[in-house]
């Protein structure tokens, strides 16, 4: 008697729950994730020996270059170049962040980060803290050369002129990293700075005082944060110590700068165009 062959079924494969992911989601957080990412932006600045020098000694030589075009009104110099010490920083910062950052989405960088068990949160913080490093050496640079070199008259300390200084710095990186995600490519990314900064820039005080220009203008400029910074510097120009609008300026400033780099990480996008 022969047997009959039946056929065998196979084991059957365990189903993932319905509510399952394919990965896990990182945390919103993480230091060591931050840290990781701002010693890989750091390790690729250092290999590109241009764009530390534009970061590094732009600002310094605009400031030599004002500082000798006023060379027969020296307080003239006084009296615009604390402001404009705070200005330059802020403007080359969200240059270079800006354009950086879209070269990380469109080629192809920024997707393969955001594939890994890497948050927003962790990309956007490690991009501020690298370019907020480059920060702190261009702000020393700059201010060290202005009081010590050019004889910047300041009443107050050196030391708050450097503080204001840095935070004008880093809140052009995180206009940088905001704007990147709007952009397409580097000429759009440029494009967006007669969009984000030179409005700041007219309406900020430097030219005129904010309280003498027309109403609309001058309640437009009391919620643009290049104004405080000027602000800032104008009370470390006048006073000895640090006043309470002077606080009140820094305050703003760098809450302008975190909600800036919140609002980037919200907006951050994995796919490139």
């Amino acid at each position: 008697m022969s047997a009959t062959n039946t056929p065998r079924q196979a084991p059957a494969t365990p189903q993932a729950p319905t509510g399952g992911r394919a990965r896990l989601e990182p945390q919103a957080l993480s230091p060591a994730r931050t840290l990781a990412t701002a010693a890989r932006v750091l390790r690729q600045l250092t290999h590109d020996p241009r764009t530390v020098a534009l970061l590094l000694l732009i600002p310094v030589v605009m400031i030599t270059l004002l500082r000798y075009v006023f060379d027969g009104s020296p307080q003239t110099f006084d009296a615009i170049g604390a402001s404009l010490l705070g200005i330059f920083p802020l403007i080359t910062m969200f240059l270079v962040t800006s354009i950086a950052t879209l070269r990380e989405r469109t080629s192809g960088t920024l997707e393969r980060l955001l594939a890994m068990p890497l948050g927003k949160g962790d990309l956007i913080a490690g991009y501020a803290l690298a370019f907020g490093a480059v920060a702190i050496l261009q702000s020393l640079l700059a201010t060290a050369l202005s009081v010590w070199v050019l004889g910047l008259d300041v009443v107050g300390s050196p030391w708050l002129l450097l503080l204001v200084a840095l935070l004008d710095a880093l809140l052009g990186t995180a206009l940088g990293l905001f704007v990147s995600a709007f952009a397409a490519s580097e000429f759009q990314a440029v494009q967006f700075m007669p969009a984000v900064i030179f409005p700041q820039l007219l309406l900020c005080g430097l030219f005129i005082a904010r309280d003498r220009m027309a109403p609309a203008l001058e309640a437009i400029s009391n919620v643009l944060p290049m104004s405080y910074a000027v602000d800032g510097m104008n009370e470390v120009l006048h006073h000895t110590e640090a006043t309470g609008n002077f606080v009140r300026d820094v305050l703003i400033v760098s809450g302008c700068a975190l909600l800036v780099l919140a609002l980037g990480a919200a907006t951050l996008r994995r796919r490139t165009p």
